[in-house]
């Protein structure tokens, strides 16, 4: 018979973790470090830097959960921001060729389909919790604005607070 580990709602992790809980740390590296690391991985490339880097990152999740504002997004996607800026940052320093914000960035959208589909997991579990008819709704702007960078036609959209907003035209 195996140990069940507790599963936690996002916002009892964070309390956890603003208050310092070991367990609630513990609980968010077993869950999310393979996720993160796949991430710095394909920055990096190497698996090495990838690993040294991805325990760089729970020290800063760590150190700057106070930080955190759940009104500015999930808690995977802040972390996934600090590992993507982390991994930016070491191929600034040890990447000659990387000097600059442009430079490390257009080295990140290469290999950028990672995210999206990161991105995309996450909000299809989002999306299975509505009705069918705002989860048909959400799909359509989402993918085809993903799709051609714009909205639908008959659809308006504009970004509050990092969120779509659309309406019918």
């Amino acid at each position: 018979m195996g140990v069940k580990l507790p599963k936690y709602d996002e916002g009892e992790l964070v309390d956890m973790l603003r208050r310092q809980d070991r367990k609630a740390f513990n609980y968010l590296y077993d869950n999310y470090s393979d996720a993160l690391y796949g991430v710095v991985l394909k920055v990096v490339r190497t698996e090495e830097t990838a690993q040294d880097l991805l325990q760089e990152i729970f020290v800063k999740i760590w150190k700057n959960i106070a930080q955190y504002d759940v009104g500015k997004g999930r808690l995977f996607t802040w972390m996934l921001n600090i590992a993507r800026n982390t991994s930016i940052d070491y191929l600034r320093v040890n990447r000659p060729e990387i000097q600059d914000i442009d430079s490390a960035v257009y080295v990140v959208e290469a290999n950028q389909t990672i995210y999206n589909e990161l991105d995309a997991k996450e909000l299809r579990e989002v999306v299975s919790q509505l009705k069918p008819e705002q989860q048909t709704l959400i799909e359509i702007v989402y993918w085809e604005a993903t799709r051609t960078k714009k909205p639908p036609n008959g659809l308006k959209c504009r970004w509050v607070r990092s969120k779509p907003v659309c309406e019918v035209l």
